[in-house]
């Protein structure tokens, strides 16, 4: 969600940090993971207010190759579209984004998903599918469209 690795690293630091001394307040009333994915997603959120930062999920490349570097063809397509994926990602609505980084990036349930946005479940599954909708729009025609 912040693009960046140390970034990423503290705020899971962090996150694990706040859980432990946080630790009573868990309900049970979900799965740990959750209650930490909720956890690190304010974090997330508190550090862009902290920077004054409007725009969420800013993906970034998973390797960075170097021109030396002898590099398979498979990975190198496997490589573009990703890029093309999440630069497409990227004009979509902050709604639809995490729910499509949730359900379908990071793999959580329906019901999982209305826990850690606070949504409820109706509100998870319109934004996935509106979601994939539009990105399919942007993918199919290939240009910059801004979903609001």
């Amino acid at each position: 969600m912040v693009g960046k690795t140390e970034i990423a690293e503290d705020l899971t630091q962090e996150t694990f940090m706040k859980a432990f001394k946080q630790r009573h307040t868990f309900r049970r009333d979900s799965s740990a993971l959750t209650w930490l994915m909720k956890i690190a997603r304010n974090l997330a959120y508190d550090h862009y207010r902290r920077k004054k930062i409007i725009s969420f999920f800013p993906f970034t490349k998973v390797h960075e190759v170097k021109e030396t570097t002898y590099v398979p063809e498979k990975w190198l397509v496997q490589h573009e579209e990703s890029r093309i994926l999440y630069r497409a990602l990227q004009q979509l609505s902050f709604d639809y984004r995490e729910a499509i980084v949730l359900r379908k990036i990071e793999g959580f349930s329906i019901k999982e998903t209305a826990r850690i946005l606070s949504w409820n479940e109706t509100k998870v599954k319109n934004s996935t599918e509106r979601g994939i909708k539009a990105l399919r729009k942007i993918l199919m025609e290939g240009g910059d469209h801004h979903e609001s």
